[in-house]
């Protein structure tokens, strides 16, 4: 089980207010976390404003004080206190409750980690597009070697057979463009890689392909070539419906970026060598990997 998946406890309970936000019921936590009455948990809530407080947060934007009205056991309904707590405020909650509990040790790790995942989304929306730019050929590069791996494992041996499998892919999301039709629109040498002269937007679209088509394969227990071929075909057709479905420009239409990959590289590790940066590109020459 995954932290992040509906059958996590914490997740069950999560609520959204009508405009989207994420929060939780401090009572419906409370009763997750064991604590039968909730005045006890009141003062772990204290701590927890406190908390956010020193960590130059405005309390007022994690804590929301609500009034809700309940049923009681006559029938008859009462007006009740809650708070409704965002992620950072679950967090700093679950750090203040009793932690002989076994519930609390699963909450700490599940909120930490969300928490971590919701402060890295902020750091890559206020990347420059160089810098989204080299960090979607890394995950590409992953991405990529987990689908060759499980291509493997489904029938697709020889190198020949894995640049038809990849080819199934990219037809169907560039619309009928092998790699190698890929590469020549785009005016590359013969050493240089279509991957490495991609734009965000356009690695981004792969990234995606390249993960559900591997997910795929590998949940539905796909085997044999021609079957692992048409399941990326299937993949990269569908990428490319959900393109043209929200409006999106297609790949092939997409311009290619000035600079490489490579080029980009290089001028980060000028910019890093300057002082302290950012961590996600302290790796070496991104690998190729068409």
């Amino acid at each position: 089980m995954t932290l992040d998946t509906p059958a996590s406890p914490f997740e069950a309970i999560r609520q959204e207010t009508p405009d989207g936000a994420e929060y939780w019921s401090a009572r419906e936590l409370a009763r997750l976390l064991d604590y039968g009455d909730y005045r006890n948990f009141g003062r772990v809530l204290d701590k927890a404003r406190i908390a956010c407080a020193n960590s130059g947060h405005a309390p007022a934007d994690h804590f929301v004080d609500t009034n809700e009205m309940v049923t009681i056991g006559s029938g008859a309904q009462r007006r009740v206190a809650d708070v409704q707590l965002s992620r950072y405020a679950c967090y700093l909650v679950i750090q203040n409750a009793d932690p002989s509990k076994e519930i609390v040790a699963l909450g700490q790790t599940y909120f930490a980690v969300q928490t971590r995942r919701a402060e890295h989304a902020d750091e890559l929306a206020g990347l420059t597009e160089a810098q989204r730019r080299i960090y979607a050929r890394y995950q590409l590069a992953n991405h990529n070697e987990a689908l060759a791996t499980t291509a493997r494992a489904a029938g697709v041996i020889s190198p020949t057979d894995f640049g038809i499998f990849q080819n199934a892919g990219y037809r169907t999301l560039y619309n009928g463009e092998s790699a190698g039709d890929i590469h020549r629109r785009k005016g590359l040498r013969p050493n240089q890689h279509i991957l490495d002269h991609m734009g965000a937007e356009e690695l981004g679209a792969n990234l995606f392909r390249a993960t559900q088509a591997e997910a795929k394969i590998r949940r539905e227990e796909i085997q044999g070539r021609e079957a692992a071929n048409a399941a990326h075909a299937t993949v990269g057709q569908e990428v490319r419906d959900t393109i043209g479905r929200l409006g999106g420009t297609m790949p092939e239409d997409l311009p290619t970026p000035a600079q490489s990959i490579q080029d980009l590289e290089r001028a980060e590790r000028k910019r890093r060598a300057q002082g302290p940066q950012l961590g996600m590109f302290d790796t070496e020459d991104v690998p190729t990997d068409d």
